[in-house]
């Protein structure tokens, strides 16, 4: 069993910290950016998500595959972090930048630099997290692992949430848009900074067997006949999609619903303290009740949380914030139990096939992520329209129904659904110390 130090467990974080920059910002703030800074209509920023998603399921395998079969004197999948990190920085920089352009020519310049920064952000995020399976052939230590970089993930959060929006009054001083691109351009200086520190304090230890083929049908193949990858598949579209949909509407709520916008970054912040302390405890809750039965737990939890915010009024402060809190602590371990889960398929694969495809199986961690935040933002889009949303006015009766049940009752049924998924999960504590023992032997 290769056992991690904290060292390289946190340099390993502080990758995710640097991702979080700039996925939170685009989570919380991109619809937000396009709708009310930059002049899209909700309808075409909810076409460009879905548009910018039907690439990704091309996009995602592809450089799964492509990490697999890299080889340099420092691994397969650390390099690939070193190259995205300038490229990263610079096309989030642009994302939220908004050019002098006419209608047609904006709407151009949004799905330019929006699909190019997904593109980047696959670039950089497969191998991120695939190093994650190939750093130790330890159960434990892997969601150790996790817990580490979900944590990092969180304060990027944390910092991205937290100081976006004083950042940007202060930078902007009335002007939004000078104000979103100083802002920006902080956080992708630092990105950048925190990428380099993970290529060097990480470690590639476990490698595919010396005979196998790198045969993309048989890849693909037994990708297919994975069934804990498949249903891992399914579940992290959801509860990704579940903590979007918050996210993505917490603005719209406040702005329109508690008629008060300044509120908002202390409700973001200390939710995601709340998913810190969750994902922190993460580790120690699994090791004495499993990865599976915790799953299942927070879902189940967040789900009946979510379901109770519908009924808050504007007035009711305090229980919209505990309420919040709630639910983004139950929320906390969901990442982390999910990419631990990833690195157990992977190897499941590895004991079933004897061919280990590690890039592959994590393309679906990313491609979840990305196709949650798709389904979130284009849901919000269309949903938002077809309530009678209108950017910058007072909303109707109807409009502010929408943004609330976005904040509460849709995404608890995502979520509620996903916790089905979970109970058929296959891997429990006792296969996967039996895949571990003979993968060890085998190697």
């Amino acid at each position: 069993m290769q056992k991690l130090s904290v060292k390289e467990k946190i340099g390993y974080g502080l990758g995710d910290t640097a991702t979080n920059l700039t996925y939170r910002t685009i989570m919380v703030f991109l619809s937000f950016f396009y709708t009310d800074v930059f002049g899209l209509s909700a309808g075409v920023v909810a076409t460009l998500f879905l548009v910018s998603r039907l690439w990704d399921a091309v996009n995602d395998p592809l450089m799964g595959i492509i990490a697999d079969r890299t080889h340099t004197r420092w691994g397969q999948f650390r390099p690939w972090i070193l190259w995205s990190a300038i490229p990263f920085g610079l096309l989030t920089f642009l994302t939220f930048s908004t050019p002098d352009f006419g209608p047609t020519g904006k709407i151009i310049y949004a799905y330019a630099t929006y699909i190019l920064l997904m593109m980047v952000f696959t670039v950089s995020n497969i191998p991120y997290s695939a190093l994650s399976g190939v750093m130790t052939s330890d159960p434990n230590e892997r969601t150790s692992l996790s817990t580490f970089r979900f944590v990092f993930a969180f304060l990027g959060a944390l910092l991205a949430q937290g100081l976006n929006i004083p950042l940007t009054k202060f930078f902007g001083q009335g002007d939004q848009v000078k104000g979103y691109q100083w802002t920006i351009s902080i956080f992708a200086v630092i990105s950048i900074i925190l990428f380099v520190i993970t290529f060097l304090s990480t470690k590639e230890r476990i490698h595919p067997p010396k005979a196998q083929q790198g045969l993309l049908k048989n890849d693909v193949k037994n990708l297919l006949k994975n069934k804990p990858w498949v249903i891992l598949f399914i579940i992290g579209i959801l509860f990704v999609t579940f903590s979007a949909l918050r996210q993505g509407a917490t603005l719209y709520y406040f702005k329109y619903f508690i008629g008060d916008t300044s509120t908002a970054t202390s409700f973001m912040v200390t939710g995601l303290i709340a998913a810190m302390i969750g994902a922190a405890i993460t580790n120690q809750l699994s090791l004495k009740i499993g990865k599976k039965k915790l799953f299942i737990s927070s879902t189940i939890l967040a789900g009946i949380s979510s379901t109770l915010f519908f009924f808050l009024q504007p007035e009711s402060r305090i229980a919209i914030y505990s309420l919040n809190i709630i639910i983004e602590f139950f929320g906390g371990p969901m990442p982390v139990l999910f990419f631990a889960m990833l690195a157990d398929s992977a190897d499941y694969s590895e004991w079933v096939n004897n061919r280990r495809s590690t890039g592959i199986i994590f393309s679906a961690g990313t491609f979840a992520i990305k196709t949650g935040g798709m389904i979130a933002g284009a849901g919000t889009g269309f949903l938002l329209s077809i309530f009678g949303y209108a950017a910058n006015a007072e909303q109707s009766s109807t409009s502010i129904l929408g943004i609330k049940l976005l904040m509460s009752i849709i995404p608890a049924v995502i979520i509620l659904v996903g916790t089905i998924f979970t109970f058929i999960y296959p891997l429990n504590e006792q296969t996967l110390l039996k895949i571990e023992s003979d993968l060890a032997e085998r190697r």
